[in-house]
């Protein structure tokens, strides 16, 4: 049980949210960036690994709403406003569940996957949403390590301790 002390669903989704603003951002600004090759997550650059982290925000939204999920190949391969936009469509569908009931978070969600050994394929809704708004950070993080190797510093304060969706 929670003694209330925890990081709410509401403010992961904030910070996501604010990791994703400042990425859009800074890749607008610099969209040579985007061609800087990456192999992470089968990705060949960052437009692909910028994708790949945007399109499992949506299709893990999609999947807790009981909406029709995404294919992967259906997602767009660019430009980056388009790619942006399956971020904001899957805020949009967070945000309609966190007003939902609470208790809703705590009902079981059943991973149909079947690289997912059966014992772990039962999981609390809210542990789905946490990771889908914990996988995008992991992203950005290797991102930001990514780019200031590659000699371009991006500057980005993604840990929780600097974001403002938590005080």
């Amino acid at each position: 049980m929670s003694n209330g002390a925890g990081i709410s669903l509401e403010e992961l989704l904030a910070w996501s949210k604010e990791s994703a603003n400042y990425w859009k951002s800074h890749l607008d600004a610099n969209p040579a960036l985007l061609e800087l090759l990456c192999s992470i997550g089968g990705a060949s650059n960052v437009q692909e690994f910028v994708r790949h982290t945007w399109t499992v925000d949506l299709r893990w939204a999609q999947r807790l709403a009981g909406l029709p999920v995404i294919g992967r190949d259906e997602a767009p391969a660019g430009p980056l406003d388009a790619l942006y936009d399956l971020h904001l469509q899957a805020v949009e569908i967070f945000r309609g569940l966190l007003a939902g009931p609470a208790e809703s978070w705590e009902e079981p969600y059943i991973l149909d996957m079947d690289w997912v050994p059966p014992e772990l394929r039962s999981v609390s809704r809210r542990k789905v949403a946490a990771h889908t708004f914990l996988h995008s950070q992991r992203h950005w993080a290797q991102l930001a390590t990514l780019v200031r190797s590659a000699g371009f510093p991006s500057k980005f304060r993604g840990d929780l301790l600097f974001s403002s969706a938590l005080r």
